[in-house]
């Protein structure tokens, strides 16, 4: 194998090295123009991102999106004075290759980070679509409690127990979500028996004028009580009534007093909340009473005394004494 001269590989350098530097020269006024360009392209970005974030802020309530569009925006701007930039120099065809490459690689992305794409166009969606806000009580997917920070790929809640809850946006968006903040108010259902023997239009009269008193209570002309009802041991009833929600006194507080004040105005119109009882009835279809079923166990025990009278009839405690004797 033959080693090719060195003069001659010199010379091929050579001729390369000045075969470029003469292009560059050529084409160093482009050059300066373009960088000029995507100089000019970025200020302009920074400019009309202000503006824009300004309007969007404007439009939208989310911050989350209003960020996102003026990002989007700049973004556009941006890219779009690069390819300028090199479509200026002449290099047309890296702006193809540019692009088609950038198409692979999104979609690619897209695929390798579709959970995280599908959270991130959740929350794009609720930001704009806005079913709750920081600060409201929700409830979705067995989670309940205050919502303390949304962005968009998921939604920070705290629970009334003292945890915090990271939950995906997609799952906000797909499950039912109930928000407590967005009406104002609630209705809250407390349950009470009464026995049988005590009048149930007095019991639902007394505890619903005892609840319109409450200063907590709301829509007064809508507290009321109805029978439910029969229970095992009482007549069933369910009052209802409306308080400010989210509010002070909260939830915990009025359900307590209302509680409360149920049985203290019971107690008041003598009116009894029953413990669980059981009645023996042997006089039901096809059986006897008790009074029959003993008189008839008597007849039978003194009717066999009489047919054998030598028999012992000495009952155990009467053998008993004998015996101590």
């Amino acid at each position: 194998m033959e080693f090719p001269n060195i003069d001659d590989v010199y010379t091929l350098l050579s001729d390369k090295l000045e075969s470029w530097l003469e292009q560059a020269i050529t084409l160093l006024p482009n050059i300066v123009v373009a960088f000029l360009i995507a100089i000019g392209f970025g200020l302009l970005a920074k400019i009309v991102g202000k503006w824009v974030g300004k309007l969007m802020r404007r439009t939208f309530e989310s911050r989350q999106i209003a960020g996102l569009l003026t990002s989007i925006i700049k973004a556009v701007i941006v890219v779009a004075g690069i390819f300028i930039a090199l479509d200026f120099v002449g290099l047309s065809g890296t702006v193809t290759s540019l692009l088609a490459g950038a198409g692979i690689v999104g979609l690619a992305i897209g695929f390798a980070f579709q959970d995280m794409t599908e959270n991130f166009i959740a929350g794009v969606a609720m930001g704009i679509r806005k079913p709750f806000d920081i600060g409201d009580v929700i409830e979705a997917d067995g989670v309940f409690g205050n919502v303390k920070e949304i962005n968009l790929r998921n939604t920070l809640v705290e629970t009334f127990y003292g945890q915090l809850e990271v939950i995906p946006n997609k799952i906000l968006f797909r499950n039912i979500l109930t928000n407590y903040s967005y009406l104002g108010y609630r209705r809250i259902e407390v349950p009470v028996g009464i026995s049988y023997a005590d009048d149930v239009e007095k019991a639902a009269e007394v505890i619903t004028e005892a609840m319109r008193e409450k200063d907590y209570v709301i829509k007064k002309d809508e507290t009321a009580v109805y029978a439910e009802g029969f229970g095992d041991s009482s007549i069933n009833l369910l009052l209802w009534f409306w308080i400010r929600y989210p509010g002070d006194p909260g939830f915990m507080v009025v359900r307590h007093d209302a509680v409360v004040t149920v049985k203290r105005v019971l107690e008041e119109n003598d009116i009894l909340i029953p413990f669980p009882i059981r009645t023996l009835d042997f006089n039901s279809k096809g059986s006897d009473n008790l009074d029959n079923m003993l008189t008839s166990a008597s007849k039978s025990k003194h009717s066999k005394a009489q047919e054998n009278p030598d028999s012992p009839s000495l009952d155990k405690s009467e053998e008993g004494d004998g015996a101590d004797e």
